[in-house]
């Protein structure tokens, strides 16, 4: 697939703190337009605090978030998210109480109404499980299926951008590959930008157009997905011992 190099996501020295503590420290990621880009990294790297500080939720205390040309870095998460970025966060944080249906109309929340059929089919069709779990509420679905709900109800506000925070996180691997398979669906017929902060690195490179490995809150390296995976650090820290 040829990617256009235009950018739509653009983050330039980004410093992120919690409190005192530094979380991220300068950091310079692009997102071109029609690209799958991964971040990889180890357990408490920063990557997720980098996904919420795109969504404004830390802000940053320095450099700039620029999305689609503009500015976001101080924008409040409610504007951003309505400039067409969307996330699926770790942890999947669907709504429990609600069903898969509720889930679904919530993400369409912003979307004209019009389209609610159009969408609902092609997420369906994504992910046949949900669409025989409609009437089921979201917290008595297994994990892989609230991970589906995650990302479908992120999908049906119709993004540019899909920020996906370890949606691989404690699912069995025939899930991961369903995940996986459906992410590189979204990105070839519908041209769907995605951000992907993943620990699966053999899957996540896989799938990627490019990819950044974060340590201590700093990118240590950047390349196409192809040549991390080749990289003899990436291997040994990331790799040695992981699902092929």
């Amino acid at each position: 697939m040829s990617v256009q190099a235009e950018t739509l996501l653009s983050v330039r020295g980004v410093e992120t703190y919690y409190g005192k503590i530094v979380a991220l420290r300068g950091v310079d990621i692009d997102v071109h337009r029609g690209e799958i880009v991964t971040m990889i990294g180890a357990n408490g790297a920063g990557k997720s605090t980098l996904m919420m500080t795109i969504c404004g939720q830390p802000q940053a205390r320095n450099g700039q978030v620029i999305y689609d040309g503009q500015d976001i870095t101080l924008m409040p998460t409610h504007e951003i998210i309505s400039l067409g970025i969307a996330q699926s966060p770790e942890g999947r944080r669907i709504f429990p109480r609600m069903t898969v249906m509720e889930n679904l109309q919530m993400g369409a929340a912003l979307v004209d109404p019009g389209l609610f059929d159009e969408d609902l089919a092609k997420v369906f069709k994504l992910f046949p499980r949900l669409k025989e779990r409609i009437a089921q509420r979201g917290g008595t679905l297994s994990g892989g299926e609230q991970q589906m709900l995650a990302i479908a109800r992120a999908l049906m506000s119709r993004p540019k951008l899909l920020l996906l925070d370890e949606p691989s996180l404690g699912l069995a691997p025939l899930i991961v590959k369903q995940i996986f398979d459906a992410i590189r669906v979204l990105n070839e017929e519908e041209g769907l930008t995605v951000f992907l902060v993943e620990q699966n690195a053999f899957h996540a490179l896989k799938l990627a157009h490019r990819g950044y490995v974060m340590v201590n809150g700093n990118i240590t390296m950047s390349g196409t997905g192809a040549e991390l995976l080749k990289r003899e650090e990436v291997r040994a820290a990331y790799l040695e011992g992981g699902r092929h």
